[in-house]
């Protein structure tokens, strides 16, 4: 059988990091994949993809990246299950990553961003239309990576 999956997108917000019970890693992302065709209006529609990556590949991508960030990612199609607090199966279908490629800078990241207005308070994902609280996101330090300290 072949399940295999590759994607090119953006990430619609930074790397959602946790750790499991015995202290593995794993990263919760959704990939904003443009379609290569237009609709009937013209405009070109947007699938938003779950995806999860575990272990080490989590926390480089954590660390490594963020909202906007172009990101070629491979892996596979899974689906899973699990009964909600009302009682009700609930199912995921998501891309499990097993690799992931930056496809730009950080720097080109951010002068996209910043060219496109996203200083701007971000909108949440959950279509309530209400501002998100940044301030954690703007409580990091400015670490300076040097290309060799890269793990690809």
């Amino acid at each position: 059988m072949i399940n295999r999956v590759v994607l090119v997108g953006r990430v619609t917000k930074d790397i959602e990091l946790r750790y499991t019970g015995s202290g593995d890693a794993v990263g919760s992302f959704t990939l904003a994949v443009e379609r290569n065709f237009k609709n009937k209006a013209g405009d070109r529609e947007t699938d938003f993809v779950s995806c999860v990556i575990w272990r080490k590949p989590a926390e480089n991508l954590a660390n490594f990246t963020g909202k906007g960030a172009m990101l070629g990612i491979e892996g596979r199609l899974q689906t899973r299950t699990y009964d909600n607090d009302q009682q009700l199966k609930v199912y995921v279908t998501e891309i499990v990553v097993d690799n992931f490629q930056l496809l730009e800078t950080r720097a080109e990241s951010e002068a996209r961003r910043t060219s496109n207005g996203s200083s701007q308070q971000p909108v949440d994902n959950h279509g309530t239309g209400t501002n998100v609280n940044n301030s954690v996101r703007n409580q990091k330090p400015n670490v300076e990576i040097d290309d060799s300290d890269l793990p690809f």
